[in-house]
């Protein structure tokens, strides 16, 4: 699973608007053929096509490796369009030449889309199998219009995500868990230990300023682990969901990693974390509700023992 894909799913109207995105930019430039795209940190998928050519190699869904994307290469930083109006007379790389022959385009370009945060989202694509010719003024509408767009995706964006640390929030767990068919998992349930004496002595914005590099942390965690999501609770609570099959073992490594890499503090901070491990094979009687309460119960169990450890469901004090 990739979660970006996944809580595109959620988004109220994202067929919709996709769909109006494409019609509005072919009626500027009707001879083209359009797709909008969206990027992991590894690949750009193609979210929707309009207008079809037979002759082009590029269909829905089709997946890219970003290191193999023309998309790639255009100019997030400052928000510049790449435009070829004939790859043949225009582009002067090679690679970027090729690319585009193996599917065909002869003429091609690219809108970035971002977020307000400066993230990439994806792309708005203008191809062609022949010479085009690609006018600023229609540039400039398009760019109107993926900026509408992207504000749509900032608001769908904090309908499932924590304001302050950008992190999945309880209503995507939620989501989540009414509508995926995972069979297996497991739900780490995280409380920072020593995190209120930070509030008290530094003030509640250096207080933000830690959640939010715990947030980084955890994300960089579950990236490395692949199939799996960070969540904020509220407070100073994080939900780790993971949904590969292993063994305790493998989870106690996990566990151990992030009590290492969230007590370590180079300003002085007296703050670590302890976690609440509940693994589960999903059936009818899995809800979220029961794995928060078991998970909850094995945290307290891991606050019990001292804290700055791991306890799993039905481990013994």
């Amino acid at each position: 699973m990739n979660t970006q894909f996944e809580e595109l799913k959620m988004y109220e109207s994202f067929d919709e608007l996709a769909n109006d995105v494409l019609d509005l930019a072919n009626e500027i430039l009707p001879e083209q053929m359009f797709y909008l795209t969206a990027f992991t940190d590894s690949q750009q998928v193609i979210l929707k096509l309009s207008n079809q050519k037979s002759s082009i190699q590029i269909t829905e869904n089709m997946v890219v490796d970003l290191s193999n994307s023309v998309c790639n290469r255009i100019d997030f930083e400052n928000n510049q369009p790449l435009r070829y109006e004939d790859i043949k007379r225009d582009c002067d790389v090679e690679e970027v030449e090729r690319l585009l022959d193996d599917v065909n385009i002869r003429s091609y370009l690219g809108i970035p889309i971002s977020l307000t945060n400066g993230e990439k989202f994806g792309t708005l694509c203008a191809v062609n199998d022949e010479a085009s010719v690609l006018d600023p003024r229609s540039i400039a509408l398009l760019q109107r219009i993926v900026k509408l767009f992207s504000y749509y995706l900032e608001l769908e964006r904090f309908v499932w995500r924590d304001m302050l640390t950008e992190l999945y929030n309880r209503r995507y767990l939620t989501k989540y868990f009414e509508d995926d068919s995972n069979t297996h998992g497991a739900l780490f349930f995280l409380d920072l230990d020593g995190f209120k004496s930070v509030n008290d002595r530094y003030g509640h914005d250096i207080g933000d300023t830690v959640l939010q590099e715990v947030a980084a942390r955890l994300q960089t965690i579950v990236n490395e682990q692949g199939d799996a999501f960070a969540v904020r609770l509220g407070g100073d609570e994080f939900v780790l969901h993971f949904s590969q099959a292993t063994g305790r073992d493998e989870w106690g490594h996990i566990a151990t990693q992030i009590i290492d890499e969230l007590s370590r503090w180079d300003e002085g901070y007296q703050v670590s974390t302890s976690i609440g491990i509940v693994t589960y094979i999903r059936d009818k009687r899995t809800t979220l509700v029961t794995l928060l309460k078991q998970a909850d119960e094995a945290l307290y169990q891991a606050k019990s023992a001292g804290k700055r450890t791991f306890k799993f469901v039905h481990d013994p004090y």
